[in-house]
Parts: C-alpha cells; structure tokens; sequence
C-alpha cells in the first residue's frame, strides 16, 4: 500500500509541551483534520500546516497524498488517543474503512500542524513479567500487618483487578490485632494515619495525586479510588503504584530521582479507603487501565519474628525491613 507506508513527516518541534493525557490542542486539530479528510475538503487540511510543513509538504504534493491516502484508506471512521510517544507527538488508533492506521500529529504553539504521519496499527507488545526484577525492601520503616495480600481471592481481594492482582494492603496493629485505639472514630486513632512511606527501589516519580482528603473512618471515597497517590517507574520498567496517602503530606514530584528508602510522605486514608492504610502493588505500565501486575518479592525482611529472603508477603503477616 503506497501511501500506508510514506512517512509525510517534519516534526518541528516547539517549546511547549504536553502532559501524559490528550491535551487539548491535540483533541481539536485531529478532529478538524478527521471532518475535513471525510469531507475531501484537503486544501482546508493544508491550510491547516505551519509554514514549515508547507514548505516540506509543498501544496500539489500534500493534495495528492492526502487524495491517495483516501483512495487506498477510505474514511476516517472513528480514533482513539494511545499516548505521546515523543513529548509533542500524538498517537492516535485510527480505524479508516479499509485499515487500522496508527497516525501520528503534531502542532506547533500556533495550533498548526507540523508533523503528521500515517502507517498500519500495531499493538504495542507490552512485556508482562510474573516478578519484580528490581530488588525490593518494604514500603515503610516500622513493623506492619498485612491487611491483604496473597495469591487467592480468601487471601487477597485484590486478585479479581488484572492490574492489582499481586497488590498489598498493609495496616499497623497492637498485641491484639487492632489497628487502632480509643473508639476508632477519628483517623488519629489509626496507628498507621501520618506513619512514614518510603521509596520500595530506586526509580523516577511519574505520578503525583496529593489534593484528595481523608475519608472519616468507614466512610468510603469511589470517585477516586486511590486517593493520594505516587507511582514510581523502577530501572528495569516496573511501576511501583503506592495509595492512599493523607492529603498533602506527599513530599515528592513528578520527575523526580528517588532513591530506595527515600521518604514519599505518609500514609493516609484517602480515595476508596475506610481506614488508614497504604495500598502497594507493581505493574508492567503506568496506565491501570492497560496494566498487569507483578507478583513483588522483598529481598530481606522480618516476618513473624523470622528473616525471609525474597519472600512475598501474605495475609496476616506482621513484617518489618531489617
């Protein structure tokens, strides 16, 4: 297919920049390009390129490639955003009559499109790894119970998310097994409420939610089930995803190098949580919504009062980091 795999491209890129989700400006110019392709109003779409494509992509050549691309492609059905491969490149799945094309569209601070490229879809091979490479110490400093955690569903009700089936709920218990004192009423009565989170590996911040409040005890938030939340991508690609932070006590930022142990914040009741806790679990990308996770193995710690070296944590059982 001739115009399936030219690449009509000059990505001349500007200062601004995107954030991970479709960004505004990207929204409205593939949609103005997707009515004006369907329509044949092609001189509408290259009125639509900066000075820079037009002179790469000279008038009678962008006419002729676009009608090709019709020609071979049929309409543009329907699109959905993948991500920005490069900071001011937009990936979208495009679902033309005749094929599935991954097109890529760029603009410049004038909204202009200055890069554009067309070339069949291929899912992205997303590696999916049954265990953490990276080597592990416990998210905290002081000894926790495990709330949740295991491979069945008795065990760890978790098991039932594909991207949260090896995660972890970890609370702080008396002698007695409770997890709080007094009546239980106020988040301070949590031994775990304001308790020090740390970094599990070295890695790089790439998500930061710190403006949730903290739920009353018992009392639920669903509309944003993490609540607080930092994901750290490890060397070896693997996201940490850490919830439930108390609000505002997160003391670390987008882009930036942590280091294992390196303090996060502290640990809240925040998000789809009815009692302090923190919520840890790794997965293979950082979106939830396309993520698998990984079975998480420590490398040395204490559990039930006897040292486990690479060991996965189950339901019940009280750990420190030694």
């Amino acid at each position: 297919m001739k115009y399936l795999i030219t690449l009509l491209l000059v990505f001349l890129f500007t200062n601004h920049s995107y954030a991970q989700g479709e960004s505004a400006i990207s929204k409205t110019t593939v949609n103005a390009f997707q009515e004006n392709y369907n329509n044949s109003n092609y001189e509408s779409i290259f009125s639509m390129f900066s000075p820079e494509m037009k002179n790469f992509m000279p008038h009678d050549k962008a006419i002729s490639f676009l009608k090709g691309l019709k020609s071979e492609a049929g309409d543009f059905k329907s699109k959905s955003f993948v991500k920005y491969p490069q900071t001011k490149v937009a990936l979208y799945k495009a679902q033309f009559e005749r094929i599935l094309i991954a097109l890529f569209i760029s603009t410049d601070a004038n909204s202009k499109i200055n890069g554009l490229m067309v070339k069949p879809f291929e899912e992205e091979k997303i590696p999916t790894p049954e265990r953490n490479t990276s080597k592990l110490r416990l998210p905290f400093n002081e000894e926790w119970t495990v709330l949740w955690g295991g491979d069945s569903k008795e065990e760890n009700y978790h098991v039932i998310e594909k991207s949260q089936k090896n995660a972890f709920d970890f609370v702080i218990t008396n002698k007695n097994g409770k997890s709080y004192t007094n009546d239980g009423t106020k988040n301070e009565d949590f031994y775990a409420f304001g308790k020090t989170i740390v970094a599990a590996a070295d890695g790089e911040v790439v998500l930061v939610v710190d403006g949730v409040k903290d739920n009353k005890p018992g009392q639920a938030n669903p509309l944003f089930v993490p609540g607080n939340t930092v994901i750290i991508k490890t060397n070896h690609d693997e996201y940490l995803f850490y919830a439930h932070f108390k609000q505002h006590s997160i003391l670390v930022k987008q882009g930036q190098q942590v280091k294992q142990g390196d303090v996060l914040g502290l640990c809240g009741n925040s998000g789809n949580s009815t009692e302090p806790h923190i919520h840890f679990h790794i997965q293979n990308v950082e979106n939830s919504i396309n993520a698998t996770g990984i079975k998480a193995f420590f490398e040395e710690i204490r559990v039930n009062g006897a040292i486990q070296n690479d060991y996965s944590l189950v339901k019940s059982d009280q750990v420190i980091e030694l």
